[in-house]
């Protein structure tokens, strides 16, 4: 495996373990309170997840067709991700 998918690939299973917690989080909420918004926020962070496990697949099974000159783009966007969802995490959690 190239560096470049290993690092990419590093950071959609950072995104899937902080979206895991965000999903457990409003779960949580969801079974107590029964408001229809943690159960949006259930899908949204889902379908975000899904995202992350599609191109952590694509990374590794794929690798042959990423040239490196769009490396620094698409690891741009995962870290982009990464830090909003932290912000998103920091702000359910207070």
């Amino acid at each position: 495996m190239e560096s470049t998918s290993l690092i990419l690939s590093i950071v959609s299973i950072a995104n899937m373990i902080i979206l895991g917690i965000i999903i457990a989080i409003f779960g949580r909420m969801y079974s107590k309170t029964r408001a229809q918004l943690p159960l949006g926020m259930i899908v949204v962070a889902g379908m975000l997840f899904l995202h992350n496990v599609i191109g952590g697949v694509a990374y590794f099974s794929m690798e042959m067709l990423f040239s490196n000159e769009i490396f620094p783009y698409m690891l741009g966007v995962g870290i982009a991700e990464l830090a909003g969802l932290i912000i998103f995490l920091k702000i359910t959690l207070d």
